[in-house]
């Protein structure tokens, strides 16, 4: 049950990408503890000369190594955990998630987010971070205070899918920007390959449920993370839970079919738990369930289920 720390830097992390056959960068035993660095940003959404603003020495090295990079999530890994191997589930406990910068960015751009034909001009925003606070200052003077989760945790994809963008969602975890994976949480992510292979990255300090111009707040963040396996559970897809609430999690390019997606694994959880038949599952999650739309911009887009804990017996 060793402590470890992995640091952001140009051989630590990865941009835009999920690969199989990337190699791990770091190796841990199962319930180890490890913090994790995580870096957002690029050259052109950096603040302007003169801003009081700063910006981690981690993100200027890794932008200095990968130069003209204008998009992609910043990832740190991949974690390897002894003895993962496909089929497994590996949990990952959210300790703590801190700031890691007095700044963060939201940016509309054209071509993306949920209503693309309406809005044509790039748009940027430097947001101020108050840490001591928790709160960010919006140029309109609103302050919101801050609820930091990752947008992308995910394990190593199944190795037929080759190399894949970080952008969508998919049975590996990946780019889930699921708001309510704050510190406390636990995310559940079915292993596909040795060593399951941990990734983590794209900050957010605040996201409202849609994250509908393609960005939350985005920013660099350090996350406590608890890595246990869990052997030969058959899990296929990503499931969460809270500290008040059981989570499922469905994703396609189509909501109807991300919405039926997480309606499904929510019916064999509660089966998977409980003596209810299908048919009361299905009458238990109508009654019972709440059904957030994730987020609409990552082209396979996201609908969990939330399920309050303390309802099942």
């Amino acid at each position: 049950m060793a402590f470890h720390k992995l640091r952001a830097a140009p051989d630590t992390v990865r941009i835009g990408v999920f690969d199989a056959e990337f190699p791990a960068v770091f190796h841990i035993e199962s319930g180890d503890t490890v913090e994790v660095q995580c870096v957002s940003g690029r050259e052109d959404v950096m603040p302007p000369p003169g801003s009081p603003l700063q910006s981690p020495p981690e993100l200027m090295a890794i932008l200095k190594a990968n130069p003209g990079v204008r998009a992609g999530h910043i990832v740190t890994g991949p974690i390897a955990v002894a003895g993962a191997m496909p089929g497994d589930t590996l949990e990952i406990a959210i300790e703590k998630i801190e700031p890691g910068a007095d700044w963060g960015y939201n940016v509309i751009r054209p071509l993306a987010g949920t209503l693309p034909e309406d809005f044509h001009d790039t748009t940027i925003m430097h947001i101020p971070v108050d840490e001591e606070r928790r709160v960010c200052s919006l140029p309109w003077g609103t302050e919101l205070p801050l609820a930091p989760f990752f947008g992308v945790m995910g394990v190593a994809p199944p190795p037929a899918f080759g190399r894949i963008a970080s952008k969508e969602p998919r049975v590996h975890g990946g780019n889930l920007d699921n708001k309510e994976l704050t510190a406390g949480s636990t995310l559940y992510l079915p292993v596909w390959v040795p060593g399951a292979n941990f990734s983590v990255g794209d900050g957010h300090g605040v996201q409202g449920d849609g994250e509908v111009c393609v960005t939350a707040l985005e920013m660099c963040l350090t996350g406590t993370f608890t890595f246990t396996l869990q052997k030969n559970t058959g899990l296929a897809r990503p499931r969460a839970e809270t500290p008040t609430h059981f989570i499922s999690m469905g994703m396609h390019e189509d909501l109807d079919q991300a919405m039926k997606q997480a309606l499904r694994e929510m019916i064999a959880f509660i089966c998977s738990r409980s003596n209810l038949s299908r048919e009361q599952a299905y009458s238990f999650c109508s009654l019972a369930v709440d059904f957030h739309v994730t987020q609409t911009v990552n082209g396979e887009k996201g609908v969990h289920g939330m399920l309050k804990k303390g309802l099942l017996f």
